[in-house]
């Protein structure tokens, strides 16, 4: 069976250095613990995606450190990683395509890398992580960028990013260090966020001024398959200019990966909640183990057309660039 993941991270290690101070934060991170698999693009990456039975990668940074820079270094930064991902797609353009990375902190800015890297360099959507610098997607700030992803019909992976300092502070001080770090990231933080920032587009009106825009999350949909309803129930009757409802525009605008998670009832709930067309394959390279994540697909109780959908074919109708 083909497989096709859509959350699979490539950092070369030069950005690290070039980002400064905040680069080097992030390699200090203490799940980072597969960097060498993180910034190889090469040979050594298809072996072990051969092993596991992955046939293509869309490669994409881990690059919230890079899109809340100032503006004139995340806009240099993200150009270097989109030409980066470019040329390794070019030497193995069977294997992999790539998500662009955009300087967020300057919206302007992005919309150029954003056109550059899709219409220049083949990239098959952008990943954005997380809120930048306290402003999320809703933000009126961001429209340019969501009016140029809508034109270009190409999907925004929103990726879960580092909080705030206030709200880490708030939210899990008290703990030892590298607790607090795991429980606001992988640990539930993160996924809280991300969930959160997809309703904040709905409850913003996003889709209503962005009706052909279509958004993905991983890890199974970032808590929001089990918690919809309600949300459903709370938000629907108080948002002014509500075309449907919440659940009808979160289901009619996101896409959902099984990264990271590999157990068949949040499965079953996201099968459930958002139907088979709405679910793609991803691993979450290098941190989550690819040979597990295929096994789990063709394990899963479903039939082998269903099973197809999720490892491939819902991905070859989403990117449409691919």
């Amino acid at each position: 069976m083909k497989f096709i993941g859509l959350e699979e991270h490539m950092m070369p290690a030069e950005i690290f250095d070039a980002a400064g101070a905040d680069g080097h934060a992030m390699m200090d991170q203490p799940y980072l613990d597969g960097l060498n698999d993180l910034t190889d693009g090469g040979v050594a990456r298809i072996q072990r995606m051969d092993t596991a039975g992955i046939d293509v990668q869309v490669l994409s940074s881990v690059a919230q450190f890079v899109q809340v820079l100032p503006p004139h270094q995340s806009a240099e930064l993200s150009r270097r990683l989109n030409n980066t991902m470019a040329k390794v797609v070019d030497n193995h353009p069977d294997r992999f395509k790539f998500f662009a990375t955009l300087p967020i902190s300057d919206p302007k800015a992005a919309v150029a890398e954003l056109r550059r890297a899709v219409e220049e360099q083949g990239a098959v959507g952008t990943m954005i992580h997380g809120q930048t610098n306290g402003v999320f997607l809703d933000d009126p700030s961001m429209r340019p960028i969501l009016a140029e992803v809508e034109r270009l019909g190409v999907p925004i992976y929103l990726h879960p990013g580092f909080p705030p300092i206030e709200v880490f502070k708030a939210y899990y001080s008290g703990l030892d260090p590298y607790v607090a770090t795991m429980l606001s990231t992988g640990g539930w933080g993160w996924h809280a966020e991300n969930g959160m920032h997809i309703l904040r587009m709905v409850s913003n009106l996003v889709f209503e001024r962005f009706p052909d825009l279509q958004m993905v999350v991983g890890h199974m949909g970032e808590n929001l398959p089990f918690s919809l309803a309600r949300a459903d129930e709370w938000l629907t009757p108080r948002i002014k200019g509500l075309t449907g409802t919440v659940a009808e525009q979160v289901r009619d605008h996101l896409h959902i990966t099984i990264s990271a998670y590999t157990t068949v009832p949040p499965l079953l709930c996201a099968l459930e909640v958002f139907g088979i067309d709405r679910i793609l394959f991803a691993v979450d390279y290098p941190f989550g183990d690819s040979a597990t994540h295929t096994s789990f697909i063709e394990n899963a109780p479903l039939s082998p057309a269903d099973k197809r959908k999720i490892a491939h074919g819902n991905a070859e109708a989403l990117l449409t660039r691919l």
